[in-house]
């Protein structure tokens, strides 16, 4: 390499905090980019196809599978008598979700049995041949149906408590009270769940899954089969979407393809088609927020006592770990003097709900934000005035504890909203939408401006660690795997990018393989925005090892102190020498180097203490805030996002392009969670909101007409996180908040500001016209 090559190598080289393309965006945008129904399958696969129940609870009194068995091309039908394991893949293992139903039907389109065809249609078709007879029983789809009927919660709740909310509340001059639902929101990844099972020998299984966690893929199958752990091998390369969704809802599609698998000796494919996975599988929790508040007469919060109930679903799933999350963030920026928070995750006869981009904190800030603006309308002032009055203090002062007793110790909200406040001309153009709502009869504006503070850790300590396992092989290109999942998030090329950074290479050099529990056991799910923090410090811990080898390896060979050596781009200088990169490493080889390592990581300094309802349960947080516009026709309801500005803290951003990317997809997808997005059941328990059909997420025209979207470039995480970044993923999706905040203003015009509209979540447009109409009456 001469002189010119090193300069151009200079200039291409891809550490960290630079913008690069994700590694599959080409091949995304293409086609070219392999889903697991894309790839080869082996000759004989056979096809699997779910028989669901069709009442929301009832005991199953007789079911003939006679014509089924035998319909052409039906090879097996299989019920809970045919699981050679536990009948069970809770992700708690508290035994109350059975893989295939036995006597009780819990839920409309809960699994009963499976068939297995030559072809796909085949399976399906037959699946809906069977005949059930059943004993039909009360149901209840809804919190207040479930609290009627006596329904005990899927799980313990939490108490989080600090000071005497009750007798503040007593004392406070003023006080608000009320009650907000808050919707739930189906995950709509566009890649439904699949799964391939290819049978090996003795008791191995390999299983190709769609799933944010291999791992518990992993364990559920070997329970399903009763085998060891180390018989199953799953493999992840990427998904289409994901959103929580494929965080423990792939286990049942994974254990009923292995076991057909293991049963047939052939392998299986599992995919249901759109409406079969939205019937299926859990979505965002719903909440039924009860809440007060005392505050004086400049709206200082003085106390808040609220309880969070969920719609669990039929089991407990993730409804604990979710409703936890919500009462973490229902303070979401703002310090409560006296708080007493309470959850309640209570059974309903509906699909289990599970993890969702935020893991119930969305729905706590909602809640806390509701708080906020009554507090604002009850004393006449702008909503921002009260949020800033609340805020927590900066480092040092006494207004920095939260309801968990964790000291929030890197509050740069502040700065945040007071630059955004300046940046979007938030003071003018509120006047001005004043002033157009007072002379406008069809069409009224509203405009607001919301904070997010959200706590990143996996509030389960033990999944707060990492692995990976980096290769560097003799030409010099390097191979690496960790526990992270890629569903087009760009987690994959962020920790390329730590990689390459370290050893100074080209981005091209760096090969990420299909995660798979082969290499890097026992991972966790990639989840809980923790994906680049905890990966990427493992790759980082792997090179680190490597590093330390060839530093000793170049001192020997060359006989130069370590100080003297150095990684530069694509070459490797020692003393006065620079030698290339793949010459550097083929000698290393040559001298026997070990050239793998696995690199390890588990995030320092957090603990929890459930019962106590105290302890650190985040490293750090992450913060944002956003403004948005919004214009509503009071004759209809329609309304469409004018503008939104959006600045988001992502401390040293590892890829800005990226997160920027993820910024701008949260913002919307959080706006759809609480505008358009609606879930809704009959009187008989079925889910009718099944398909694209009735079911409306955010289009491309649904976005704000002006979107301008700004990472805080001077933000730099106090914690030893990797390169300093933050994460990106969950936190601004509650920026949409600010969607709802704005729409609620346009609303409470027609009343001239006097009223609190009270606007539920999702605000539809039906909602929004009926609150239009109710506060005309006032």
């Amino acid at each position: 390499m001469n002189k010119i090559d090193f300069v151009f190598a200079e200039e291409i080289s891809a550490p960290v905090h630079k913008d690069l393309r994700h590694d599959s965006a080409h091949k995304h945008v293409s086609g070219e980019a392999d889903y697991i129904d894309d790839m080869v399958v082996p000759e004989g696969t056979l096809h699997m196809a779910a028989g669901l129940s069709d009442r929301a609870h009832a005991d199953i009194l007789s079911l003939d599978l006679s014509e089924v068995e035998k319909t052409p091309g039906v090879v097996l039908v299989m019920t809970h008598k045919d699981i050679p394991g536990h009948n069970d893949i809770g992700p708690n293992h508290r035994g109350d979700e059975p893989l295939l139903a036995e006597k009780r039907i819990e839920f409309h389109g809960q699994m009963v049995f499976v068939v297995v065809a030559e072809t796909r249609e085949i399976a399906r078709a037959a699946a809906r041949m069977a005949k059930f007879t059943y004993h039909d029983l009360p149901h209840a789809t809804d919190i207040l149906d479930a609290r009627k009927l006596g329904y005990k919660m899927v799980t313990e709740p939490l108490t989080l408590s600090r000071g005497d909310a009750v007798s503040a509340l007593k004392k406070a001059p003023l006080r608000i009270k009320g009650e907000m639902r808050v919707g739930g929101q189906e995950h709509f990844y566009l890649e439904s769940h699949i799964a391939l099972a290819i049978p090996g020998e003795d008791d191995e299984i390999t299983v190709w899954s769609s799933t944010q966690h291999p791992s518990e893929i992993q364990h559920m199958v070997a329970s399903i089969l009763q085998i060891p752990v180390h018989a199953v091998t799953v493999n992840t390369r990427r998904m289409g979407g994901g959103f929580g969704g494929k965080e423990t809802q792939g286990s049942q599609f994974a254990a009923l393809a292995a076991m057909a698998a293991k049963r047939l000796n052939r392998a299986i494919k599992f995919r249901p088609d759109r409406d079969e996975d939205m019937t299926m599988t859990g979505k965002r929790h719903d909440f039924l927020v009860d809440y007060e508040a005392g505050f004086d007469d400049e709206g200082h919060i003085l106390a808040v006592k609220a309880n969070y109930a969920a719609r669990a679903g039929f089991s407990s799933d993730l409804s604990g770990p979710v409703t936890d999350r919500a009462l973490f963030h229902a303070d979401n920026a703002y310090y409560y003097p006296d708080v007493l928070l309470t959850s309640e995750p209570i059974k309903t006869n509906t699909v289990s709900n599970t993890a969702f981009r935020g893991f119930g904190g969305p729905q706590g800030l909602v809640g806390g934000e509701r708080i906020i603006e009554e507090i604002a309308y009850a004393l006449r002032l702008d909503p921002l005035e009260i949020r800033k009055r609340n805020f927590y203090a900066i480092e040092g002062d006494e207004r920095c504890l939260t309801p968990y007793h964790q000291k929030v110790e890197d509050n740069i909200i502040h700065r945040i909203v007071s630059e955004l406040e300046e940046s979007s001309d938030y003071q003018a153009r509120r006047k001005a939408i004043i002033a157009f709502n007072k002379t406008s009869r069809v069409i009224r504006k509203g405009i607001a401006l919301t904070p997010v503070k959200f706590g990143i850790s996996f509030t389960f300590t033990p999944f707060n660690q990492a692995g990976a396992l980096v290769h560097i092989y003799q030409d010099g290109s390097i191979h690496l795997n960790h526990g992270g999942t890629e569903m087009g998030q760009g987690l994959y090329t962020k920790v390329a990018q730590v990689l390459a950074d370290e050893f100074q290479v080209d981005i091209e050099r760096v090969k990420i393989t299909a995660t798979t529990t082969t290499k890097v056991p026992n991972t966790s799910a990639t989840a809980a925005s923790s994906g680049s923090d905890l990966n990427g410090m493992a790759a980082y811990d792997a090179a680190r090892q490597l590093k330390e080898r060839l530093y000793a390896f170049a001192a020997e060979r060359w006989g130069v102190p370590v100080a003297e050596i150095a990684f530069l781009p694509n070459r490797v200088r020692v003393g006065d020498e620079e030698i290339p990169f793949p010459h550097f490493i083929k000698q290393a080889y040559m001298a026997r180097v070990h050239l793998s390592a696995a690199g390890f990581y588990k995030t320092p300094k957090i603990h929890w203490d459930r019962a106590r309802g105290t302890g650190r349960p985040f490293l750090y947080y992450a913060y944002g805030a956003s403004v948005s516009e919004v214009s509503i026709d009071t004759l209809t309801g329609e309304y469409q996002i004018e503008r939104t500005d959006i600045l988001h803290d992502v401390g040293r951003s590892l890829n800005p392009a990226i997160d920027k990317g993820q910024v701008e997809g949260a913002f919307v997808q959080g706006a759809g969670w609480l505008t358009t997005e609606e879930l809704w059941w009959d009187d008989k328990g079925r889910l009718r909101t099944h398909a694209p059909s009735t079911y409306k997420i955010p289009l491309a025209s649904d976005r704000p007409r002006i979107f301008n979207v700004k990472l805080a470039e001077w933000s730099v995480n106090k914690e030893l996180t990797i390169g300093r970044s933050k994460a990106v993923g969950e936190p601004p999706f509650m920026l949409g908040v600010s969607v709802l905040e704005a729409l609620s203003m346009a609303v409470a015009s027609v009343a001239d500001y006097k009223v609190c509209p009270k606007l539920d979540a999702p605000a539809t447009p039906e909602r929004v016209l009926m609150a239009v109409e109710r506060l005309q009456a006032t």
